[in-house]
């Protein structure tokens, strides 16, 4: 059975009738992106990742990478598709030429991405990583330091990584005890530990360019004493040429469930006195420049996440479609031929519930892409202040609830196979594993539960998030005009409204003396505001298919925007009122999560 990575109707229709994203070339930064150009770019992304990075996905997987003295070897296939990937300048799409980018918008970047990560999310580790430091280097870097970098970075000529995270210092980055001691010259003397560090050493790249959190000798503790610095693995001389080893050593890789083409390091800085890092940024705002590149990283977990779910549901459907067992549950005759699995109910239920949450999460990530690129083109500042709030309330539904139901419609999609699925023959099980990562790292989703609670949701005074009901309730109105889809709206704007009570009660709950309630709460909290987020996507779809199909639209198209309205008719009917069921449970501000003595979970 062929392997599918993305619906490539759906993708475009949520580029083009959706979000209508050719209209950003009305603007000089993106003139040079027509519908012709955004085509083009997704039909070359669709290829490569189809003939390339797919075809290698399950041997990758199954040889993982290698750790031999300090060295880490990546698996062989990689070397290839990196080249290409290189070639393509497919690793800085969003960012400015004379740096090596492709200067396209983020939403069309988000477009090829769903591919490239349906395709081989585990290669693309190593991509992201890379971008993301670089990222780094051009936010907050001196002149020097760009002209030495930068541009290597984003050409792949050299990788990246971030280390960030220590033994004792996860979550709560504020605990770390790397050390930063200032020499005579302005660089720093770099000591510490870092785990979890992916793509921290690999034979993909001739050097490597590791953004440190370190503390500064003398420095506050906590967070507020943390800088950024910027470590290379080999030092760069001042003519851009490869000098000495800096002492940035790896003494391991982690055993893990999936992402086997991914090295997870642990490093070792200044083991021999000799580690060389150059301040990024200003000192003691290491963190602050972190959380300015965590809504790219989050978003891109949440695409990760997504592109994983979005090809297990493919590979489902197809597999639906050509596998045959059972008689059909309607068939009177004793003889009747066994059917295809999809014409039985609840494979029917499954693959319908993958359908909607895959449409809906597309609509999500690409919709966060439209509002950054927006940002950039925005000359008014309030506008840019509304979009740049919309975007820090999505991202913890872009992280956190879409891993969350990601990974879900994942294992759906071994369900759908049965033992098959169960089985190493098809790729629906490295999806399940590769995916569960997504709900881990960069801020595991309990954490991006509570940045909605306790910084989003207050954000601005709270407009940020009236401003997103705002957005949700315009869609509303427009579809209570529609016959067909006045009930829709009618049960999407009941939820929008309990949605906002719930709000504001677990708002004022957060700054009381039941905070710890208020925060046993925040994961169902993020899930009803995700739920609410998807109805309004898929809302959204089922208003412009009912536009199309008035319009006498071309045979093939016809089934396609009728499940469009057949997704909205599911979520609305059978999700929302469980929705709204868990808004009732968080109203109810009920204790036992806090009141259970530790002692009484047993375990002893």
């Amino acid at each position: 059975m062929a392997q599918v990575v993305a619906d490539r109707r759906d993708v475009d229709f949520v580029l083009h009738e959706q979000l209508k994203v050719e209209q950003l070339s009305k603007h000089e930064l993106f003139e040079d992106f027509n519908k012709k150009t955004i085509d083009l770019v997704v039909s070359e992304a669709r290829n490569l990742a189809i003939k390339e990075l797919l075809t290698c996905q399950k041997e990758a997987d199954e040889q993982g990478c290698n750790f031999k003295s300090g060295t880490v070897t990546v698996p062989e296939v990689f070397h290839k598709v990196y080249a290409l990937f290189r070639e393509g300048e497919w690793i800085a799409m969003c960012d400015d030429p004379d740096w090596g980018g492709q200067g396209m918008p983020s939403v069309v970047a988000l477009a090829a991405n769903n591919y490239f990560n349906g395709a081989n999310f585990p290669f693309m580790l190593h991509n992201i990583l890379n971008h993301g430091a670089g990222k780094l280097v051009e936010r907050f870097g001196t002149e020097k330091q760009k002209a030495l970098f930068l541009k290597n970075m984003y050409t792949g000529i050299w990788g990246g990584s971030m280390l960030l995270t220590e033994p004792e210092a996860g979550s709560d980055v504020g605990a770390l005890t790397t050390k930063a001691v200032k020499n005579g010259d302005g660089t720093y003397a770099i000591t510490g530990n870092k785990i979890f560090i992916s793509s921290g050493e690999n034979d993909l790249v001739e050097n490597i360019i590791h953004p440190v959190l370190a503390r500064i000798e003398g420095a506050p503790e906590g967070t507020a004493g943390i800088s950024l610095f910027l470590v290379p693995k080999i030092r760069v001389n001042d003519d851009s040429t490869l000098g000495e080893f800096n002492d940035v050593v790896c003494t391991g890789i982690e055993e893990k469930m999936g992402i086997h083409g991914s090295p997870t390091c642990s490093m070792a800085l200044g083991g021999k006195g000799q580690c060389i890092g150059t301040l990024l940024g200003k000192e003691n705002k290491g963190m602050s420049a972190m959380f300015v590149m965590m809504n790219e990283a989050r978003l891109h977990v949440g695409m990760q996440g997504f592109s994983c779910a979005s090809a297990s549901y493919m590979n489902a459907v197809n597999y639906a479609r050509t596998r045959v067992q059972g008689k059909h549950l309607q068939a009177t005759d004793r003889n009747a031929p066994p059917v295809p699995i999809i014409q039985h109910p609840d494979i029917r239920r499954m693959l319908l519930t993958m359908k909607s949450y895959s449409e809906g999460m597309r609509s999500i990530l690409f919709y966060i892409g439209l509002l950054e690129d927006k940002v950039k083109l925005s000359e008014d500042d309030s506008d840019r202040t509304r979009y740049q709030g919309l975007i820090d309330v999505l991202i913890p539904v872009a992280k956190g609830y879409v891993t969350d139901r990601a990974f879900e419609m994942c294992s759906h999609g071994v369900q759908v196979f049965g033992g098959y699925g169960f089985t190493k023959e098809y790729l629906q099980e490295q999806l399940l594993r590769d995916c569960k990562i997504t709900q881990i790292y960069e801020g595991t989703n309990g954490i991006q539960a509570m940045d909605l609670l306790g910084r989003k949701l207050g954000l601005n005074k709270g407009k940020a998030f009236n401003d997103l009901l705002d957005e949700i309730r315009k869609i509303i109105d427009t579809a209570k005009g529609i016959g067909n889809l006045k009930s829709f709206a009618l049960t999407l704007d009941k939820t929008v409204d309990k949605l906002e009570e719930v709000a504001q009660n677990i708002g004022k709950t957060a700054k009381s003396e039941t905070i710890m309630t208020a925060f046993a709460n925040a994961t169902p909290f993020l899930d009803v505001t995700g739920d609410t987020i998807m109805a309004w996507m898929l809302l959204w779809r089922a208003v412009l298919a009912t536009e199309k199909l008035d319009g006498n639209p071309k045979k093939k198209d016809i089934e396609f925007y009728e499940g469009q309205l057949k997704s909205a008719q599911f979520f609305m009917n059978t999700v929302l009122p469980v929705s709204r069921g868990k808004m009732d449970m968080i109203l109810s501000n009920d204790s036992a999560v806090i009141d259970i003595s530790e002692a009484a979970f047993g375990g002893k």
